[in-house]
């Protein structure tokens, strides 16, 4: 039986983290929004320490991934965590891999003292959307998702 563990990623780790964001981008038909690099990975994740990877394990081989970093909820008064990205390569799916980052990350979550963890789903993505409600995960219907970035980020900042 393939033994799961689990490992945070490292900075020489940049190249991997970039092929798992490709393989996501893939999986959800985005690819070519990706426009980072490893040397961003690097700054972004290492230097400025903005984001963390959590790389799950079977038998020392990177089976799957999930991207996060701690947010507020002015609230609740504390940190949540916010989970950026999850993704399972194809041939590690069913074995329950998906399942396991989630509880990792909600363990880290807890200990560390967070009052939630959140994330956004693409709304297409039924199979994922099945699997986060049968956690118990609720989506946010009363809530929308509001973005600025680009050329439009860099109009409102000036």
């Amino acid at each position: 039986m393939a033994e799961l563990s689990f490992r945070y990623a490292k900075r020489e780790d940049a190249g991997l983290v970039l092929q798992f964001i490709t393989e996501l981008a893939t999986y959800e038909h985005i690819e070519n929004e990706v426009t980072t690099n490893e040397k961003t990975l690097e700054e972004w994740m290492f230097d400025r320490q903005c984001a963390q990877v959590l790389f799950a394990l079977e038998d020392g081989r990177e089976a799957g991934f999930a991207i996060f970093f701690y947010n507020f909820s002015s609230f609740l008064g504390r940190a949540g965590l916010y989970l950026e990205d999850l993704f399972v390569r194809p041939e590690f799916r069913g074995r329950g891999y998906g399942k396991a980052l989630l509880r990792q990350l909600a363990r880290i979550a807890a200990e560390k003292g967070c009052g939630r963890m959140e994330w956004c789903c693409l709304d297409w993505n039924q199979p994922s959307i099945d699997f986060y409600r049968s956690l118990g995960a609720k989506p946010m219907d009363s809530w929308t998702l509001y973005r600025l970035e680009g050329d439009t980020l860099e109009k409102l900042a000036k």
